[in-house]
């Protein structure tokens, strides 16, 4: 009997949509970047960083554009940069944290990630994504304490 999925006309290929264009953003992110190899700075990120943030639908919009204003204050030294077509920040070149907003994936939330290169090991199990809709007060001060403690 064969796997209907492998046999499927529609050209399943066991990736969705939206997980083939995070990879294609990927290999472009990685081609600019050999482009630009060291001359590249922290503000040309950046802006390409802000640029992404700015297409987002107005929910995820404003979470990312909170998101990367905690980062740029309580972490200064990690580097604003896409990966996976996402905002991320990183030190030495590896992804630290990252804002995934709801669209990406057709997600019910926007998530806020950290990579194995943060610095919140605690005891022998921690969260490394939180899941957002919206962010109060008191949601800014859990941020920011986790994305000082990440970019320790």
């Amino acid at each position: 009997m064969s796997d209907t999925k492998a046999s499927d006309k529609s050209g399943y290929d066991g990736f969705t949509a939206e997980e083939r264009d995070a990879m294609k953003e990927r290999a472009k992110e990685l081609k600019a970047s050999a482009r630009r190899g060291s001359r590249a700075t922290k503000a040309d990120t950046e802006g390409e960083v802000l640029a992404k943030i700015a297409e987002m639908p107005d929910e995820d919009r404003v979470l990312g554009e909170r998101i990367h204003a905690i980062v740029k204050d309580c972490a200064p030294d990690l580097t604003p940069k896409l990966w996976y077509g996402m905002p991320a920040y990183a030190r030495d070149g590896k992804v630290v944290c990252f804002f995934q907003s709801a669209q990406k994936f057709k997600a019910r939330y926007a998530t806020l990630g950290f990579n194995d290169q943060a610095r919140l090991d605690e005891g022998t199990m921690w969260p490394t994504a939180f899941a957002l809709t919206r962010l109060t007060p008191a949601d800014e001060e859990l941020v920011a304490a986790l994305v000082k403690k990440a970019a320790g």
